[in-house]
This record gives structure tokens, sequence and C-alpha cells, in this order.
């Protein structure tokens, strides 16, 4: 007989052991990568150096390859398979972009480039590890984005509090499909059946998640499932939802090259070769209840006077508005 209790349904004594065994796995893990200070892992690890101190000692007791490095490192002899080198390099990149536009710093992200540094050529493997060195992963935004994984992962049903951007605040319940990360602002999305409020496919932003639980429910995932039925290039639009709208914009000569430069989802370019040099082109993006694209928006307003909104009426109204109230704020009255 197997025993299926979760880590946190069993006595005190058992997930006391169960947290020290992840510990060391994940410690060797990250020995493996690259050499260590007991000071640098209590702070990744979040506990006292005394306890970091007793895990070395039991990897040196177990004889798994510890090694002690002057001055007060360690390391364990081995590395992971590795990629083919431009495999990792696109691997790499892309990891380096998703850790720069996140909302927060994960360490999950951390300890994957690390990883993907030992898959890179020898020439370049002590660069690429110390281009991580100076990141400080913020360790509260791990605990969303592992319960995420773990719900994914395992089919559990994971519940949340939720932040709209409106301010309003919701409990929820979710059965994880798939995990997507947003092309407009390179944010992760859980995708899945949201079953306790509207008990139907949703889309939810990992850094608006509260509270995150793994609930002792599992689910099966619909063999008929497509991730591609439910994912868009629309702006904003992450889940498949239906409610958007297209704007139509003219970029100025200044800003033309950069906006033909590619890049931005859902952007369509519409005409081209104006005596002025100007260009028109159009963007798909999601609405909010009052039928504004609050997500396309800010972009918009950080182009300055080098775009102007055509259409619809309500988006050009709700941009110039933005605009006067700048320069009633800071600028002086607006004529």
């Amino acid at each position: 007989m197997t025993n299926d209790a979760q880590p946190e349904d069993r006595p005190e004594q058992e997930r006391a052991t169960w947290t020290k065994v992840k510990r060391l796995l994940e410690l060797m893990e990250l020995l493996r990568l690259r050499e260590r200070t007991v000071r640098e892992l209590a702070d990744w690890f979040g506990v006292e150096q005394r306890h970091i101190q007793r895990d070395l000692q039991d990897l040196q007791e177990i004889g798994a390859g510890l090694e002690y490095v002057h001055p007060h490192r360690y390391r364990l002899v081995g590395t992971p398979e590795s990629l083919r080198p431009v495999q990792a390099l696109a691997v790499h990149a892309a990891t380096r972009l998703l850790y720069h536009h996140a909302a927060t710093k994960n360490k999950q992200y951390l300890l994957a480039l690390e990883k993907l540094a030992l898959s890179l050529p020898n020439s370049v493997q002590d660069i690429a590890r110390r281009s991580t060195q100076d990141f400080r992963p913020q360790l509260v935004d791990d605990r969303v984005f592992e319960a995420v994984a773990s719900a994914w992962f395992d089919r559990r049903v994971v519940a949340f509090d939720y932040a709209s951007p409106t301010g309003e605040v919701e409990h929820l319940e979710l059965a994880v499909y798939f995990v997507e990360v947003s092309r407009d602002d390179l944010a992760p999305y859980a995708i899945g059946f949201e079953r306790l409020k509207r008990g139907e496919m949703r889309a939810f932003k990992l850094s608006r998640m509260r509270f995150v639980t793994l609930l002792t429910d599992t689910y099966e995932i619909p063999q008929d499932f497509d991730p591609r039925a439910h994912l868009t290039d629309a702006w904003g639009v992450v889940g498949g939802q239906t409610d958007v709208v297209t704007v139509r914009l003219r970029f100025a000569a200044e800003a033309a090259y950069r906006v033909l430069e590619g890049g931005y989802p859902s952007l369509t370019v519409e005409h081209i070769g104006a005596s002025d040099g100007s260009i028109v082109v159009s963007v798909v993006a999601s609405v909010d209840e009052t039928g504004l694209p609050r997500e396309l928006l800010p972009w918009l307003l950080g182009w300055g006077p080098r775009v102007e909104i055509l259409t619809p009426e309500n988006v050009r109204r709700q941009w110039l508005e933005e605009m006067r109230e700048t320069l009633r704020r800071y600028g002086g009255e607006a004529s």
C-alpha cells in the first residue's frame, strides 16, 4: 500500500523530514551548477546558516561528491546534461527576456539561467554565470509560481484570491490546463477551468494571484483540449477572451521606422508611403467592461506626440483626455 498523503497532510515530524529532503535535493542541484558559500545558500533557502552547514555535512557523509573550494565555497562534482549550444543560447535569451520583464523576480528564472549557462560553450560560460550573480530574486513570488507549476504538473486544483485591474478581489478555484506567457507584457498566465464562480475556461495573471493553496482535489485535462484554441495574438488577450477592439493609429515619421521593425502583437500595417513619412496601422486589443483597451493605452501614451489614435472614437477621446490631464497636472492648463 502506498502513502498518497500530500506533504501538508503529514504529521509534523514527517513534514520536517520532507522539507529537509527537498532542500537537500535542491542544494545538490545548486552546488552542481557553481560554487557557493554557506551564507549564499542560507539566503537562497531563507534559513539560518547552521541549517546549511548541517546539510553540507549530510552530503559529505553520504558521499555525494561535495568539495570544499577556498575561500569558504562548496561545490558538487558533475554537471547536468547540456543542450546543444545554439539551443542553449535561444532558451537562455528567452529566459533572460522573461526575467527582465517580469513584474517580480522569481528565483526559478535565475536557477534556469544558471543551468543554461552550463550548456553554453566553455568560452562564454563564466561570462554567462557572472551575468546572473547580481540578480536578486524576490522569494515571496516563488510561492505563486511554484504552486501553479505543481497544480499543473500534478493535476491538483489550486485556490487563490485574484485582484483584477479594477481592484476587485475574487476567491477562485482553477484546474490549470496550460501556462502561457503574454506576448505584450511577457507575464505568465495560468489558463484552465475556473469552477467556483463562472464554471468556464479563463486565464489569470500569476502576479495578481494571492494566498495560493493547492487543494487535494484532482482533475484530468480533457483529451480534446488544444491550447492553440485559447491563445490569440490580440494585445492584452490571454486565454481566448472575445471582447476585443481594432484600434487604428497614425505614427509620425520619426516613430514609423521603429514600428516597422516589428515585434508588436496583432499590429497590421495598413498604409505606407505618405508624403510626410507617416504610416497607418491597426492593432487588435482586449477591452474592459467600459469598452476601453486598458492594456494598450499605456503603450500608446508612451509614444507621446508621435502617435495619433484615429478610431474608434471612444478610444480616441480617452487618449486625448489622458494627454490633457497630463498637461493639467504637470504642464499648465491645456487649451
